[in-house]
């Protein structure tokens, strides 16, 4: 239940163990769960890092556990405040990842330097990316945004696919929140999952990427227009980056399957426009940014508006805040 949380199965155990009887030592615990000595003081050293067991005041060197209401609530309200800042970074990052992706476009203009190989056609990127997924033998990161994906794009990504994830491959795969709303590619990414692929989604993502084995990265020369090429670059300058933007965007991301927030009932893409357009970005400006078209912005902001009782955006935006939801 507190997986979610971040916590083991093992610290949840020993939490239990002493919400249920608050005098039980390790011995007591490993007893009473059929643990072992060293698992139930690592359940203990996790649950004093998160805060919900504390040093009884009235036997010394025993732990007490934290109510609860008062630890399980700081506990999230602590996860809260570090989303909000490694959201804050993410954005950072994916700055800085548009400026790399900028820069480096500029080879197409010259030749290849050993590292980076431009890729200026269609052809050329399906050629490039066929050799790679043929050489392909442990991982490969991907990051689709734009929503829904062309039929074409899915058709040649299919069989590439399936091939690497017979073979044992690790697929990881980012879409942005409004693949739901598209079926082609909702069906495909369930059936990458189902394969035994990884799907997360997320409401905004950094630019178009593909990350192989950690050692070669494909992303657009240019990210607002795929079709004018791309860059294939083992630089490991460059690959580390795209790798740790990738890496804070899954994490913050949600699985397919995920839907909404439990206590607040809004969804990833929900929360993610209300920030947006609080920011004062307009219906396109936020449309583009989530993968959605402006008319979409404007139902799903009158779908929250209605759930506020709001009659103005502004006022949507205060009861927001008064929520919690921003």
């Amino acid at each position: 239940m507190l997986q979610v949380l971040g916590l083991s199965e093992d610290a949840e155990l020993v939490y239990e163990g002493l919400l249920a009887d608050p005098l039980l030592g390790v011995a007591e615990l490993r007893s009473n769960l059929g643990m072992p000595e060293d698992r139930v003081r690592a359940g203990l050293d996790e649950l004093v890092r998160f805060a919900l067991v504390r040093e009884s005041r009235d036997s010394p060197g025993r732990l007490r556990a934290v109510n609860p209401e008062v630890g399980l609530t700081s506990l999230l309200h602590h996860q809260e405040r570090e989303l909000a800042r490694r959201q804050q970074e993410l954005a950072a990052q994916r700055s800085a990842v548009t400026d790399a992706v900028s820069t480096y476009a500029s080879l197409r203009h010259g030749p290849d330097d050993g590292a980076s190989q431009q890729l200026l056609s269609l052809d050329a990127i399906q050629a490039r990316l066929e050799e790679l997924a043929h050489e392909l033998r442990h991982e490969c990161l991907s990051v689709m945004p734009g929503g829904a994906q062309s039929q074409e794009s899915l058709d040649h990504s299919r069989p590439l696919d399936h091939d690497a994830l017979d073979r044992g491959i690790s697929i990881l795969t980012l879409y942005q929140d409004s693949v739901r709303n598209d079926p082609a590619t909702y069906t495909y990414a369930r059936w990458m999952t189902e394969q035994g692929g990884q799907v997360r989604t997320a409401p905004v993502l950094p630019p178009r990427m593909l990350i192989f084995d950690r050692r070669v990265a494909v992303i657009p020369l240019d990210p607002e227009n795929t079709r004018l090429g791309a860059l294939c670059t083992t630089e490991p300058a460059m690959v580390a980056s795209l790798i740790a933007v990738y890496e804070h965007t899954w994490d913050m991301a949600v699985p397919l399957g995920a839907s909404q927030d439990n206590e607040t009932g809004l969804t990833p893409l929900d929360r993610e426009l209300l920030r947006l357009l609080g920011g004062g970005l307009t219906d396109e400006a936020a449309g583009h940014r989530l993968g959605v078209s402006a008319r979409t912005v404007r139902r799903q902001m009158a779908s929250l508006m209605e759930r506020l009782n709001a009659t103005s955006r502004f006022e949507a935006g205060l009861k927001a805040a008064q929520r919690g939801w921003l």
